[in-house]
């Protein structure tokens, strides 16, 4: 008999002496098993998203497959890359490479829940926002911790967002803060706080020519800052809770999404919505992206 309990332990146990003969601890509780044919060898899944591939006779558990096991909070790819992906969620940051849906990287945080996660520009660095307030930048080949930007945002650090130039970090909180940092070698400094949003920033967009920034909050409210001078340039109001924000290729407009499962184009010179389209019949719409041509865009709810 081959039985799996809640604290990683696979046994086989005798049915007629019920002594284990053979054991084995894999990560997290095991919730299935399944045999082949011959009985020769079994897939065990476990609640922490892992499958395992086990012989019947000395078990020997041999990683086969993984994934996040909590919600993913963010996917990002590296600019002009298609070949592997960033996702967030809780306690770690993972790497995926696109084409063999293989892990090639996990980044642990124990206790803490990644927001947000983004690729730097040039590709030299892979951006986090966490539930501890900090953001958080490391290596994309190594995973090792590059820097810390410590008491970034109270409450945890719900988007940030990267200069095309790589020279500085837009970054939003849970409190309605919009931040704007510049980042050197050693230092990472604060250029401004602009504090307008009344609710949480769930996503941040820079412009191409890094002049300007929207962001997206929970408020009813998008704002567009001119993030040279650190002001705000317009607003744009609706009555829902706006999860994602897009900028069309050619910058003229905005596409905006949100709780009232509306897809919402803005005109980016008067700021006047443009036209609506229902995104989704049942649920919340909580993601946008667009072609690089601007001719289509997707959604996710």
């Amino acid at each position: 008999m081959l039985v799996g309990a809640g604290d990683g332990t696979i046994a086989k146990i005798a049915t007629s002496t019920m002594l284990v003969k053979s054991e084995a601890k894999v990560m997290g509780a095991v919730t299935s098993i399944a045999l082949t044919a011959d009985s020769t060898h079994f897939f065990a899944g476990t609640s922490k998203a892992t499958l395992y591939w086990c012989d019947t006779d000395k078990i020997n558990p041999e990683l086969r497959n993984t994934c996040h096991y909590e919600k993913i909070n963010g996917i990002a790819f590296p600019a002009g890359y298609s070949e592997l992906f960033a996702t967030c969620s809780m306690n770690d940051i993972r790497v995926w490479n696109a084409v063999t849906r293989q892990e090639l990287l996990r980044i642990e945080v124990p206790g803490l829940e990644c927001n947000s996660v983004v690729f730097m520009s040039d590709g030299k660095s892979i951006l986090s926002g966490w539930s501890d307030g900090k953001i958080r930048a490391f290596l994309p080949q190594s995973g090792k911790l590059l820097y810390a930007i410590n008491d970034a945002h109270n409450h945890g650090v719900t988007a940030v967002a990267p200069t095309n130039n790589c020279q500085r970090i837009v970054s939003g909180g849970m409190e309605g803060e919009v931040r704007v940092w510049r980042i050197g070698r050693q230092t990472q400094i604060m250029e401004a706080s602009l504090k307008e949003h009344r609710g949480r920033v769930d996503d941040v967009r820079i412009n191409k020519n890094d002049t300007q920034a929207v962001s997206a909050s929970f408020d009813g409210s998008c704002i567009i800052w001119d993030i040279v001078t650190h002001t705000r340039i317009m607003c744009l109001f609706e009555s829902t809770m706006f999860k994602c924000v897009v900028y069309h290729p050619d910058e003229s407009q905005l596409l905006t999404t949100g709780s009232d499962r509306k897809v919402t184009y803005w005109d980016c010179f008067d700021g006047q919505a443009i036209r609506m389209l229902d995104g989704s019949s049942t649920g919340e719409v909580n993601a946008l992206a667009i072609t690089s041509e601007g001719e289509h865009f997707v959604s996710g709810g």
